[in-house]
C-alpha cells in the first residue's frame, strides 16, 4: 500500500460513524478522482501532491463539518492545478461541492497587471463565495493551516511572503469567525518565519522555566478544583501557558519582559450553565486578589464573532498574576471552533440560506463598500476592518456597537444607519455634548443628535472617522448628492497634481490614445467620471496623474524608437547584420562591447530596455523579448513574465537569447526592493544607515505605515551587479523588525 492510501485510511478512521454509507462512497470517489488527476505531481517536500488534500480534509473533519466539505477539501486543488473543470466536479459530486471547490480556487487563468490586482481579485472572489456559503472560508483556513505546517520546504522569500499573508489575512479571518484554536496556530507558525529570532527567544524563555510552569499550573488547578468542589460546583479546570505570538505581542509591542506580562498563565473553568459562571467568578475573587480594571464580561456583552466568557485577572499567594476564563461547554466549543461549532446545515439548513446569519454581515458590508475599490484600497480596507482592535459602546437603548479602536461619534452614527450619519448635527457621550472627533472608549453610552435640515456630512469627516464603513458611506453621499461639485473639486485636484508632475490638462486631452488608456486603466468611462471620483475621494489624484505621466513617457519613447525597432525586426527576419543608430553608417556592431552592457543574439548596441517588473542587473540570468516600440526588453530568467509556460505560441519567435558583456558591471543599473517590517520609530533611519554602510546609491526611498502595526518600504537603488544587491538584501534583513526583503519580480 502506497503512502497516499495509508494517509487516506487514516482520514477515514477520523470520520464520525454518523456519516452514511452513501456519503462514505462519495468521499472515496472524491479521493480516487483527486488522486488520479494530481497523478505524479509532487509537493516541495517530495511527497505525492495528494497528501495535501488529504491533510486538508483531516482538518475539515476536526472542525466537524459534513461530507460535502470533506469531499470539497479532497478536490479543492483540482480546478486550479489539474485539467478538471467545475462542470466535471458538479456532474460527479453535485453543484454544492463544485461551488465550494470553485470558491477556494484562485483565479489562475486571468492575467493581472500587478501582484496587488491578483491578490485583490482572489480575495474578493473568496469573500463573495464566503458570503454565499461560509464553508468556503473554513476549507480555505484548513488549506492554509496545512500549508503553514509544511512551510519549511519552501524558499526563504516564499516562506516570508506566505507567513505575512497568513498573519495579515487568514489569522484575522479565523479571529473574526471565532476560531481561536486555528488563529493561534496560524499566528505562531507565521511568527516563526517573520521574526525567527524573536520567536526563538520567547520559545527559549518558556523552555527554561517549563518545570516551574508545570508545577505552578498543576498546583493552582488543584487549588481551584478543590474550592469549587467544596461549593458544590461541578466543573472542569484547564491550565495553560499563553501561545508564543500572544506573549511576543505583549513583549515587543508593549516593551515588557516576560515577568511583566499579567496573563502569561490562563485557566479555563468550564461549567454547565450561565448562573454557575457568575458563582465561580465570586469564588475566584474570594480565593485570589483581583487586579483592578482587568475584569471583562463577554457573556453579558458577547464579542461580534460570538465569543462569550468571563475574564478576570487575579494574583495568587505566590504573587504571580494569572487570568481565569469562565464559560459554559457551549461557549467553550464556540471559542475553540467558532462558526463551525454550531454549524446549521447539520440540522438540515438549506445551502441557499448558508451565510445569512448576523455574524456574517461584516462580509457583505465589506463587499458592498468595496465594489469599485482599486487594489491598494481594497487590501488596505480589508486589513483595517479585520485587524483593528475593537471598542464596545452602547446606544441609549442598551444595544452594543463594536467599532475600531479610536472610533468617533461619526463612526458610531454611520454604524447605526447612513441616514443617521448624514443628518447628524451633534453627539452626546455619557450625557455630555462632545465634539465629532472625540475618541470613544469601552462602555460609553452614545447618543446622536440629528436634524432634517442638516446639509449632510463634511469632507473633513473622512479624515476624522476611523471605520471604513463610515468613510465609504460619506463617499457614497458625496457621489450621489454633489456630482457637479465633485467634478469641479476633482478637476482642480487633478490639475494641481499634473502641475507638480510638470504636465497640463491639455497633455491629457490632446491625445485620444493617452486619454483612452488612462480611463481604461482606472476603470472610468469618461473624464468627468474620473473627476467626480477624485472629488468624492474614490480615486487619488496623485495616482491618476502618475498614470498619465507613465503613458506620455511611454508614447514619447515609442515614437523615438519606432524606426530602430522596425529595423531590428526586419534585420532579425532577414538574418542580416544590425547597425546601431548611434554608430556611423556602415560601421558594424562590436561583438564584445555594448553601451547597455547587453549583447542580443551575439550583437552589441541594439536598443534594449531593462524590464521594470524584475529590474535585472549583471550576474542575473537574462532573456530578451522583441517588443513593439521599445526595442528588446531584458528580463531576469526567473521573472514570471518570462516564464516559458506563460509565453504565447504566436510570440515564441520574439524571445531571443541575450547575455551580459564582460564589462557590464562597470556601469550602474537601477533595481528596486520591497521591504516589509514591523512599524517602529527609527525604522527608515536604520534602513538608510544600512544602505550607507553598503555604499550604494539610493534613488528613491519611500515608507508607508499600515494600520495593523506593519510598514512597507520601497527602495530604488543603483548597483553594479547581482552580488552587490545580494549583499544589500542580507544587510537589510538583519535590521530588527524586518522580516521580508525581496527584489521586484520575486
Amino acid at each position: 500500500m502506497d503512502i497516499a492510501h495509508e494517509r487516506y485510511l487514516h482520514l477515514i478512521k477520523q470520520i464520525p460513524s454518523t456519516v452514511s454509507m452513501d456519503d462514505m462512497e462519495r468521499i472515496h470517489a472524491a479521493f480516487e478522482y483527486a488522486n488520479e488527476h494530481h497523478g505524479s505531481q509532487l509537493r516541495k517536500s517530495g511527497e505525492p501532491y495528494i497528501i495535501h488534500p488529504i491533510a486538508v480534509a483531516e482538518n475539515v473533519v476536526e472542525l466537524g463539518l459534513g461530507s460535502d466539505s470533506i469531499i470539497a477539501a479532497l478536490l479543492h486543488d483540482c480546478i486550479e492545478d489539474t485539467d478538471a473543470t467545475y462542470e466535471d466536479i458538479a456532474r460527479l459530486f453535485g453543484t454544492p461541492v463544485a461551488d465550494l471547490v470553485d470558491g477556494v480556487s484562485k483565479l489562475t487563468r486571468i492575467q493581472y497587471t500587478s501582484k496587488e490586482d491578483e491578490q485583490m481579485e482572489n480575495l474578493r472572489k473568496m469573500f463573495m463565495a464566503m458570503a454565499r456559503d461560509v464553508r468556503v472560508i473554513l476549507i480555505k483556513l484548513c488549506d492554509r493551516l496545512h500549508n503553514m505546517r509544511t512551510l519549511q520546504y519552501q524558499s526563504t522569500p516564499k516562506q516570508k511572503e506566505k507567513a505575512l499573508e497568513t498573519m495579515e489575512i487568514y489569522a484575522p479571518i479565523a479571529h473574526r469567525l471565532g476560531m481561536q484554536k486555528i488563529k493561534w496556530e496560524l499566528e505562531d507558525l507565521s511568527l516563526q518565519y517573520l521574526d525567527p529570532v524573536a520567536y526563538d527567544e520567547v520559545e527559549q524563555e518558556l523552555a527554561e522555566v517549563t518545570s516551574a510552569h508545570a508545577e505552578f499550573l498543576a498546583n493552582m488547578q488543584q487549588h481551584i478544583e478543590k474550592r469549587l468542589a467544596e461549593e458544590g460546583i461541578q466543573c472542569q479546570v484547564f491550565g495553560r501557558v499563553k501561545h508564543i505570538y500572544s506573549i511576543y505581542r505583549k513583549m515587543y509591542a508593549q516593551n515588557k519582559t516576560m515577568k511583566e506580562i499579567f496573563d502569561l498563565y490562563a485557566f479555563r473553568v468550564i461549567v454547565s450553565d450561565i448562573p454557575t459562571c457568575y458563582n465561580v467568578l465570586g469564588c475566584i475573587h474570594d480565593m485570589f486578589k483581583p487586579v483592578l480594571g482587568r475584569f471583562k464580561d463577554y457573556i453579558g456583552t458577547p464579542k461580534p464573532n460570538g465569543y462569550q466568557s468571563l475574564h478576570t485577572t487575579v494574583i495568587g499567594r505566590e504573587g504571580i498574576p494569572f487570568e481565569v476564563q469562565i464559560r459554559t461547554w457551549e461557549m467553550h466549543q464556540t471559542a475553540e471552533y467558532g462558526v463551525a461549532a454550531h454549524w446549521k446545515y447539520k440540522q438540515g439548513m438549506a445551502n441557499r440560506e448558508l451565510g445569512t446569519e448576523q455574524e456574517f454581515e461584516w462580509v457583505r458590508k465589506l463587499l458592498e463598500s468595496q465594489q469599485d475599490a482599486d487594489p491598494d484600497e481594497f487590501v488596505h480596507t480589508l486589513r483595517v476592518d479585520m485587524f483593528a482592535d475593537e471598542v464596545f459602546v452602547f446606544t441609549p437603548n442598551g444595544d452594543v456597537k463594536s467599532l475600531p479602536a479610536g472610533a468617533t461619534p461619526i463612526d458610531f452614527a454611520y454604524s447605526i444607519h447612513s441616514a443617521v450619519g448624514n443628518h447628524m448635527t451633534g453627539a452626546r457621550v455619557n450625557g455630555r455634548l462632545v465634539t465629532f472627533d472625540t475618541p470613544l472608549t469601552n462602555g460609553d453610552i452614545v447618543e446622536i443628535i440629528t436634524s432634517r435640515s442638516a446639509k449632510g456630512p463634511s469632507r473633513d469627516w473622512m479624515k476624522i472617522c476611523k471605520s471604513n464603513e463610515a468613510r465609504n458611506k460619506i463617499r457614497q453621499w458625496f457621489k450621489r448628492e454633489r456630482r457637479e461639485e465633485n467634478i469641479a473639486t476633482g478637476r482642480a485636484m487633478f490639475e494641481s497634481e499634473l502641475k507638480h508632475a510638470g504636465l497640463t490638462i491639455a497633455a491629457v486631452t490632446a491625445s485620444d490614445q493617452v486619454l483612452d488608456t488612462l480611463l481604461k486603466q482606472l476603470r472610468f468611462g469618461t473624464l468627468d467620471e474620473l473627476y467626480a471620483a477624485i472629488g468624492y475621494g474614490g480615486m487619488s489624484a496623485q495616482k491618476a496623474a502618475g498614470r498619465i505621466k507613465e503613458e506620455l513617457t511611454r508614447l514619447g519613447r515609442l515614437e523615438r524608437q519606432k524606426a530602430e525597432q522596425d529595423a531590428l525586426q526586419a534585420a532579425a527576419a532577414a538574418g542580416e547584420t544590425i547597425f546601431p543608430s548611434s554608430g556611423k553608417p556602415g560601421q558594424p556592431i562590436s561583438q564584445g562591447k555594448s553601451s547597455s552592457g547587453i549583447i542580443v543574439e551575439g550583437l552589441g548596441n541594439c536598443m534594449v530596455k531593462f524590464a521594470k517588473c524584475c529590474t535585472p542587473v549583471p550576474g542575473d540570468p537574462v532573456v530578451g523579448f522583441i517588443t513593439k516600440g521599445y526595442g528588446v526588453s531584458i528580463h531576469r530568467a526567473d521573472c514570471p513574465n518570462a516564464d516559458p509556460a506563460r509565453r504565447k505560441p504566436e510570440e515564441r519567435g520574439r524571445w531571443v537569447k541575450v547575455a551580459w558583456t564582460a564589462d557590464a558591471a562597470e556601469s550602474a543599473y537601477h533595481t528596486s526592493l520591497d521591504i516589509s517590517a514591523k512599524d517602529r520609530d527609527g525604522l527608515a533611519l536604520d534602513i538608510a544607515m544600512a544602505l550607507s554602510t553598503q555604499k550604494v546609491k539610493v534613488n528613491n526611498l519611500s515608507a508607508r505605515s499600515q494600520p495593523d502595526g506593519y510598514a512597507v518600504v520601497f527602495l530604488e537603488l543603483s548597483v553594479k551587479d547581482r552580488s552587490e544587491i545580494s549583499a544589500v538584501i542580507n544587510k537589510l534583513s538583519q535590521i530588527p523588525g524586518v522580516f521580508l526583503v525581496r527584489r521586484a519580480g520575486e
